[in-house]
């Protein structure tokens, strides 16, 4: 009988300390919720952040620079051959100019043709000044007046002669520029003026430049 009862006892005391475990068991606080949702993906994320838009723009619009200031002939171009009409062994007769992209507070001009190559330095073959402003071309053939129609004057060259002398050298090959000047006044200046007197009186009144170069052999053209 004692062995029984110490064996019940023993019974009641594990099912004592069952109901004791489970009971510990059911009075701990419930864990929190776990959320529902699921965790966001990075590469998702990055693919639903909006964009920004970038609105296109407008070419910038060109820059509007001034025409090239350029003095051409009819006769010829820029290192090429003057015909002989208009050298000293022919006709001997100025040859046809003319000009654009001069500035527009232009108020006259300067031509003066020269050769570098001549064997006692530069010599001056023509010299014409106070060119009207307006003025876009000089015609073929300019009499050798102090003072043209058109109010343009003509000063004198290397052979003390006033207006044009055609190229004239004596051998070789020779290079003669015509230099034309847009100044902002003209000049008071007469037919005695030489190259000098011009570029002299035109200091400080030029407001561009340009020239064109031909070429001329003793043996013509």
């Amino acid at each position: 009988m004692w062995i029984k009862r110490n064996q019940v006892l023993m019974n009641l005391g594990s099912l004592l300390l069952i109901i004791v475990i489970i009971s510990g068991c059911q009075s701990e606080p419930a864990s929190k919720p776990v959320d529902s949702e699921p965790p966001t993906n990075p590469l998702e994320a990055t693919k639903e952040v909006e964009q920004p838009v970038i609105e296109p723009t407008e070419s910038p619009e060109p820059i509007q620079t001034e025409e090239e200031f350029i003095l051409t002939s009819d006769v010829f171009l820029e290192g090429e051959p003057i015909p002989s009409k208009y050298a000293c062994d022919e006709d001997d007769i100025s040859p046809p100019l003319a000009w654009s992209g001069a500035p527009n507070d232009t108020n006259a001009y300067v031509l003066i043709m020269d050769d570098p190559d001549a064997p006692v330095g530069m010599w001056v073959h023509w010299v014409l000044f106070n060119i009207p402003g307006n003025a876009t071309v000089i015609d073929v053939g300019l009499p050798a007046d102090a003072k043209l129609p058109d109010g343009s004057q003509q000063g004198t060259n290397s052979w003390g002669r006033v207006g044009y002398g055609g190229p004239c050298p004596p051998s070789g090959v020779h290079r003669y520029f015509f230099k034309l000047y847009a100044l902002d006044a003209p000049l008071a200046l007469d037919e005695s003026a030489t190259k000098d007197d011009v570029l002299a009186a035109m200091e400080g009144h030029i407001l561009l430049e340009t020239e064109l170069m031909g070429t001329y052999s003793a043996s013509g053209g």
